[in-house]
């Protein structure tokens, strides 16, 4: 039976899929911003050990930037990947309101 638009944003399965999405934004953003929060404080309080060499040149703190972006990368894909599988569920909410 088609809803509100009222109706549809005051039901419980669009305040639950609303509700995941949320907390899984909270925390794939508090995991990115200690991972480079992180990093910038390692830069800050022991360049000794970022300076230190792994290669003829290359120094640890490269490899190690380079693992934070990656990381956001990943971070990024999971989020994806969350919303493509949950996408039906928002077309199911969508389809249900009447315009």
């Amino acid at each position: 039976m088609p809803k509100s638009s009222h109706e549809m944003l005051e039901s419980s399965e669009f305040k639950d899929l609303i509700s995941r999405r949320w907390t899984l934004s909270v925390v794939l953003t508090l995991v990115l911003f200690v991972l480079y929060y992180g990093y910038i404080l390692l830069i800050g309080y022991d360049k000794a050990l970022l300076a230190r060499k792994i290669g003829e040149v290359t120094t640890l703190g490269i490899p190690l930037g380079v693992l934070v972006i990656v990381f956001a990368w990943v971070l990024t894909l999971v989020y994806v990947r969350w919303a493509n599988r949950h996408d039906p569920d928002f077309e199911h909410l969508k389809s249900q309101v009447t315009r």
